[in-house]
C-alpha cells in the first residue's frame, strides 16, 4: 500500500509530466497522443515509475523509445517544475502501458462473438 505522500508526489509528476510532454511536443513528430496513463513512487521517493500510453501514430514503440532515450533532458525538466515542492528529484523509469490494446481487442472478440 502507497502511502499518502508517495500518491502526492505520484499525481504531481504525472501532472507536470503530462504537461511536458503536452509543451515540448515530444509526439508531434509521431502524430501519436501521448498520455501520461498513472505514476508509482517508491517509498523513499527516489525512484518514479511512468507508465505511459501511446494512441495513433506510425510507430508507438519508436516514440516509445525516444522519450526513454530522452529520461535525463525529461528529468531535469520536470526538476525545473517540482524542485521547490520535493527534495529529492526522481529517477524517471518508463513502461508502455498497453491495457487499452488490450481492452480494444477485447471489445473486438466482442464485436465478432455477437455476429
Amino acid at each position: 500500500m502507497d502511502s499518502t505522500k508517495q500518491l502526492k508526489v505520484a499525481k504531481m509528476i504525472q501532472k507536470e509530466l503530462g504537461e511536458i510532454f503536452q509543451r515540448e511536443g515530444y509526439a508531434r513528430s509521431s502524430k501519436a497522443l501521448l498520455t501520461v496513463t498513472r505514476v508509482r513512487a517508491t517509498p523513499d521517493l527516489g525512484i518514479a515509475m511512468v507508465f505511459l500510453s501511446i494512441f495513433g501514430g506510425s510507430e508507438p514503440k519508436k516514440l516509445f523509445d525516444s522519450i526513454v532515450a530522452k529520461d535525463y533532458e525529461i528529468r531535469k525538466k520536470l526538476g525545473e517544475r517540482i524542485r521547490h515542492r520535493v527534495r529529492i528529484i526522481p529517477e524517471l523509469k518508463f513502461f508502455f502501458d498497453d491495457s487499452q490494446d488490450y481492452v480494444e481487442k477485447i471489445e473486438k472478440l466482442l464485436r465478432e462473438a455477437k455476429k
